[in-house]
This record gives C-alpha cells, sequence and structure tokens, in this order.
C-alpha cells in the first residue's frame, strides 16, 4: 500500500468517525442523556478538533512531499525555460554562422 492510499484511507475513516460520533450524540439526545444545546457543542467540538487535524496532516503531508521533490533534485518549470531560451540563443547563433559559410 503507497503512503497516499494510506493517508487516504486515515482520511476516509476520519470522516466515516465523524459521522459515527454524531449519530451516537443524536442517540445520546434521543435518550435523554444529553440536552440538544450539550450536543450541538459536542458536535462543534468535535468538528473543530477534525477540521484542525486535517488542515494539520494537510500541511505535514504537503512538507513531506516538498522535501521529498526537494531531495529528488527535480528540474522546475523555470529550470526548464532558462535552459529552452539558451537552447533557442545557441540554435539562432549556429544558423547566422552557417549563413555566412560558403558554398
Amino acid at each position: 500500500m503507497s503512503l497516499f492510499d494510506t493517508i487516504r484511507n486515515a482520511m476516509l475513516a476520519g470522516f466515516g468517525m465523524q459521522e459515527k460520533v454524531k449519530e451516537f450524540i443524536d442517540d445520546l439526545v434521543k435518550k435523554g442523556e444529553l440536552s440538544e444545546s450539550q450536543a450541538a457543542k459536542l458536535v462543534k467540538e468535535w468538528s473543530d478538533k477534525f477540521e484542525k487535524n486535517t488542515t494539520d496532516i494537510s500541511k505535514s503531508l504537503n512538507e513531506v512531499v516538498t522535501k521529498t521533490l526537494e531531495k529528488m533534485n527535480l528540474s522546475t518549470k523555470d529550470d526548464i525555460q532558462k535552459l529552452n531560451e539558451k537552447l533557442d540563443s545557441l540554435v539562432a547563433r549556429v544558423a547566422k554562422i552557417e549563413d555566412k559559410k560558403p558554398e
């Protein structure tokens, strides 16, 4: 299983867990063990924590991917653009030299 699959499954499990928590809290309200205001507060707290954790995971994943790409030493779009500009310049210079050659 790839890192992407692992993270995807964790995120999906988190979404499923969030739904289960809401169902559990709704059941507590129906049983009279929690008031609706307490339930709303718990759902909000859970949702806020879930959102924060999701954001933290996203930032961490972004950092890991960025560091991995840096270690791979891949050419950037800017690097390739600069090489294309140099190549265009060299092609133009060669063309000028070839035009000056007597045939």
